[in-house]
């Protein structure tokens, strides 16, 4: 069903203004649809109904979608459209549509982790993120593909094969939430949740020609049931719960609904969604080869058109590289991989499929073992390049920097055996560094490169989501992509 209509939009507390929007349900922005289902325009039905179909035309061709939740979404839909009428309290994403990655306790399914063996962990209660996305009235209408144990840049597993990248089935629509990025740029679902351990949010929202973010460690409460154990502690600092989207606003939105408290995170901090205003102009930090160890000239012209937008925006941008970009990112690779080595490695040698394993032992080889002292000394500096990062926020409060200073590398390039673990982390920097510290970073599109996406990422100082994601829509407004996108180079994902 086709609708016209002018709508009023008031998302996050960013202001009013009039537009006009047409087209299939499954086209509009999550601020759309939650204002139009607010107000009566059409149901929750036809929204979820209208992304169901966009599911069931899409998904066979890229893959993004593992378990499709079709009978009880629109139950769900039905009993938001009930409270609706009844002039109940709504939530801001009232009877909107979204995803959840296989990787995070959705009540009553399965998390696989992209594992066979994990098929019969059905989560007896929902984990934070899907319980504040549900408080705020979300209703799920599936689970996003992930690589095994979300440890791959790439997504493919022996339980529900491989995603595909909606621009071109030849490259990775990166991991580990590549199926959430391939489902937001085809149109199934506004918004998708995704987890960010090692850019696993921003390298599919690159490859796939969406936004992403990466909230602050602290920012949005994690905890899985299903879980045999608790996380090791560097997974602990560097991993997070975030989301993905075609528009930063919908970002903005998603995240304010995700963040809310839950006792079950130790590490979850009462921060406000937005802090004091800096002073203007805001000075940004424009990186566009960090550390100088390389970067491709399109992701280089796509950061200075970037930079030029913010310009245009009023912001001061002057080129300058942040601090220790290069040791901070071999110690988020030594500790990652150090601590798998004894922790991570032994279950999925059990329970992987090859592709992981040998990408494990890929990247294992390529790290030098450290003994306990060693990786104590090497976990206490972490705070020594975090501090030198917040002077330098503290004088430029954004960066603005490569996602990856490659184009999207091809489908299965971390277990081609001509794979260079060096060239990974070098391409990956910016993107591991800021995992180890901690940050907020929000990943933007720019446009295509002969077709092939790219884009920026935005990088703020700890809980300043909210200045990140004002860069990123002023980078949007300017640079943007349009998405959604019909996947027309394959019928199949096989």
């Amino acid at each position: 069903m086709n609708y016209r209509l002018t709508l009023e939009i008031d998302c996050c507390e960013r202001g009013r203004r009039e537009m006009n929007i047409s087209g299939e349900l499954w086209t509009w922005d999550a601020c759309e649809l939650a204002q139009g289902i607010r107000t009566g325009q059409f149901s929750s039905r036809e929204a979820v109904a209208s992304c169901l179909e966009r599911l069931d035309a899409m998904n066979s061709r890229v893959n993004a979608v593992t378990q499709v939740f079709a009978e009880q979404a629109l139950a769900e839909a039905d009993r938001a459209d009930q409270k609706r009428r009844r002039g109940e309290p709504l939530g801001s994403l009232h009877g909107v549509p979204v995803t959840f990655k296989e990787t995070v306790d959705l009540k009553g399914s399965a998390t696989t982790m992209g594992v066979p063996a994990l098929q019969d962990a059905i989560a007896e209660s929902d984990s934070p993120a899907v319980a504040n996305w549900k408080r705020a009235g979300a209703i799920a209408i599936g689970r996003t593909n992930t690589s095994p144990f979300a440890m791959r840049w790439h997504t493919d597993n022996e339980l529900w094969g491989p995603t595909l990248n909606p621009w071109d089935k030849t490259l990775t629509p990166g991991g580990s939430s590549g199926g959430a990025a391939a489902a937001v740029a085809v149109g199934i679902g506004p918004l998708a949740h995704g987890t960010d351990l090692g850019g696993s949010i921003r390298y599919p929202a690159y490859c796939c020609g969406v936004s992403g973010i990466r909230p602050t460690l602290g920012r949005v409460p994690a905890f899985n049931g299903t879980a045999a154990e608790e996380r090791p502690l560097v997974v602990q600092l560097c991993a997070v719960q975030g989301l993905l989207a075609r528009r930063v606003r919908d970002l903005r939105l998603g995240l304010a609904a995700m963040a809310a408290y839950d006792a079950r995170d130790p590490w979850w901090v009462p921060a406000p969604m937005r802090g004091p205003d800096p002073a203007r102009p805001i000075r940004v930090a424009l990186t566009t080869n960090p550390a100088g160890l390389g970067v491709d000239p399109a992701v280089e012209e796509a950061l200075r058109r970037a930079g030029t937008a913010l310009e245009n925006a009023g912001y001061a941008v002057e080129e300058v590289d942040p601090p220790s970009v290069e040791a901070t990112a071999d110690l988020w690779w030594s500790l990652v991989w150090n601590e798998m080595r004894h922790l991570q490695a032994p279950v999925m040698r059990k329970l992987g499929d090859k592709k992981v394993i040998r990408t494990t032992e890929f990247y294992l080889a390529s790290t030098p073992e450290v003994d306990l002292v060693g990786y104590m000394r090497d976990l206490a500096s972490r705070a020594t390049h975090l501090r030198a990062w917040l002077l330098f926020l503290e004088r430029y409060p954004l960066i603005l920097g490569p996602v990856s200073t490659e184009l999207p590398f091809a489908a299965d390039f971390d277990i081609d055996e001509s794979a260079d673990a060096s060239a990974q982390k070098r391409a990956f920097r910016l993107m591991i560094t800021v995992n180890l510290l901690g940050l907020p970073a929000v990943a933007a599109p720019t446009g295509l490169s002969n077709g092939v996406p790219v884009g920026v990422q935005v990088i703020g100082s700890r809980y300043r989501e909210d200045l990140c994601l004002d860069a990123a829509e002023a980078i949007e407004a300017q640079c943007g992509l349009e998405t959604p996108i019909d996947a027309t180079w394959s019928s199949s994902a096989s």
